[in-house]
């Protein structure tokens, strides 16, 4: 009975100890925004304000909470679609250069934690 007792207790607080670790590692912001810096998305894309175009913030806004969040900011950085601007042009999207998966991920978070 005691030895019983002594296990569940031991499993409740591995168990506890499990839930209060996070999800998901940490985002690497200095990488992510050295990335986003060498591949010029900071020519078009600024945290807080739009400029040529859409701001880090509205994207965050656009796609967290949401389960495939961060497999459509993967997605849009890494397809060339076509991006309309405000003044009515069009242009493909650049390709990020990186087909690290783990790159690619780090910069979605750090996207989605604008």
């Amino acid at each position: 009975m005691f030895k019983t007792t002594l296990s569940v207790i031991s499993a409740s607080m591995l168990l506890a100890l499990a839930s209060i670790a996070p999800a998901q590692a940490a985002v690497d912001e200095d990488a992510a925004k050295a990335l986003l810096k060498s591949n010029d998305c900071t020519k078009c894309h600024a945290v807080d304000k739009n400029k040529k175009g859409t701001s880090l913030k509205k994207i965050a806004a656009k796609y967290k909470g949401k389960a495939d969040g961060q497999a459509e900011v993967i997605k849009s950085m890494t397809s060339a679609h076509k991006v309309k601007f405000d003044d009515g042009t069009e242009e493909d999207h650049k390709v990020i250069d990186t087909k690290d998966a783990k790159q690619l991920k780090n910069v979605a978070d750090y996207i989605l934690s604008q």
